[in-house]
């Protein structure tokens, strides 16, 4: 909630040019206060810090897509309790702050393939086919239109009983920020991307302002 937070670098054995990273965004602490007003409207309790600054899921998304950090930055920490229902709660929360859709983006920075082990292992039939199976799945959940709001939903909130889950997130905080911004949107993303790193499958999807305040998932 600071208006000029510094950068925690919250990662460990990459060169050390990653740690010399800038990225001098300014935060908004007017929309951080509105942000935790509707949250704690909705019952999620929520506290501003102005202590803490930005980590990574903030400044690498954000570096390549505003290189010039001439955008205003508010980051909203996940639960403690890593709980998919509620951070689907949260995004529906957030889809209750009145603001300008065509002035806010709210990204989901997180990745649809996270297993650290696996991205540097020798690649071999079996991670590829996990990856695979699980990605698959993902897409369909987010992107199906025929699929019911309902059950895209329970699909989220049982996320680890998906083909190979618990293999592609031995922990879920880098799947969770995509519930925020399903709660946020309420339907199929409009937008599926689907592609490679670190020779993994992986996906992002996009929903438009147009139709709701949000939102984009990076993943």
């Amino acid at each position: 909630a600071a208006s000029d937070p510094p950068l925690i670098y919250d990662y460990y054995g990459f060169p050390k040019e990653s740690y010399e990273i800038q990225y001098p965004a300014k935060g908004q602490p007017d929309f951080a206060r509105k942000l935790k007003e509707q949250l704690q409207k909705e019952g999620i309790k929520t506290n501003l810090s102005f202590e803490r600054g930005f980590d990574h899921g903030m400044f690498v998304p954000l570096k390549i897509m505003y290189p010039n950090a001439d955008i205003p930055v508010v980051q909203l920490s996940l639960a403690t309790s890593l709980d998919p229902e509620f951070h689907i709660a949260m995004g529906r929360a957030i889809r209750k702050l009145p603001y300008d859709s065509n002035n806010v983006l709210l990204i989901g920075s997180g990745f649809s393939f996270h297993n650290m082990k696996a991205f540097f292992a020798q690649p071999n039939d079996d991670i590829v086919q996990k990856n695979r199976d699980f990605d698959n799945w993902l897409q369909e959940t987010m992107s199906s239109k025929d699929m019911s709001e309902e059950d895209r939903q329970t699909n989220l909130i049982h996320w680890n009983e998906a083909p190979s889950a618990e293999f592609c997130h031995p922990r879920n905080e880098h799947l969770l920020p995509l519930h925020v911004c399903y709660g946020a949107a309420g339907r199929a993303s409009d937008e599926a991307f689907s592609l490679q790193i670190l020779d993994k499958q992986a996906s992002m999807f996009l929903w438009n302002a147009a139709q709701d305040n949000c939102v984009e998932q990076a993943n």
